[in-house]
């Protein structure tokens, strides 16, 4: 569909390319066995999952600060279970979060097979609301960095994805147009609504079951891009 098109593909990174809910779910197992945190790991999960999602999104729109967010998401959890926790052991397990979730590297299904599909005739970038600190950290550690030829990220941009400024910094470094570009991500609101704003065209990796929508086509798995590149 955009086989003639397009000519630079930019992708979001977690929960599209890196496997950020697998990698942080063994990040949390390691951190709180560590420090000696006596609280199931599913039952963690079950509630820190979407009140981190609603964290990230309180962040995305400016709301609250990176330090909040690192805090509060691990501070309503605990507090959601009952569970008694010192706001020391809460700053501890929040500064070891960030030093140990690039150490793991899963990905999705078929990421590096799509990129080796791509690279010889795209050129590949990333767009990510992630911390800089560790994006690249996670790229290097999974060893796909190498297929990029550009990494924004909301810290170097100064605004968060879907801000049109983000989409213009990356079409800038990347010398790309948006009618030849297309942005690749899980987020509707963030890749998907804020790239078609810009003009980009747009893949939505449907990993949150979102419902159909008309912004773009949907796609479950990655290697599903090659009947569009």
């Amino acid at each position: 569909m955009f086989r003639n098109i397009v000519t630079d593909v930019f992708f979001d990174l977690d929960h599209t390319l890196w496997d950020f809910e697998k990698n942080s779910a063994l990040t949390f197992d390691r951190i709180l066995q560590a420090n000696r945190v006596g609280v199931d790991l599913n039952d963690f999960l079950k509630v820190y999952i979407p009140l981190n999602l609603e964290f990230w999104k309180l962040y995305r729109d400016g709301k609250i600060i990176k330090e909040d967010l690192r805090y509060q998401r691990l501070k309503q959890t605990f507090d959601a279970l009952g569970f008694t926790i010192s706001d020391e052991t809460i700053h501890v397990l929040s500064e070891e979060y960030i030093e140990h979730l690039s150490s793991f590297t899963h990905l999705f299904p078929n990421t590096v097979h799509i990129l080796d599909y791509l690279k010889p005739n795209y050129k590949l970038h990333i767009i990510t609301n992630g911390f800089q600190e560790i994006q690249e950290k996670k790229l290097k550690n999974s060893n796909i960095h190498g297929y990029f030829d550009q990494i924004i990220d909301s810290e170097m941009a100064g605004v968060k994805k879907p801000d049109p400024i983000i989409y213009q910094l990356a079409l800038q470094k990347a010398r790309a147009t948006p009618e030849k570009s297309i942005m690749i991500g899980d987020s509707l609101e963030a890749d998907i609504i804020g790239a078609r704003a810009m003009g980009l065209h747009a893949l939505h990796f449907n990993v949150h079951n979102d419902e159909k929508h008309e912004y773009c086509d949907m796609i479950h798995d990655l290697n599903e891009i090659k009947s569009y590149l």
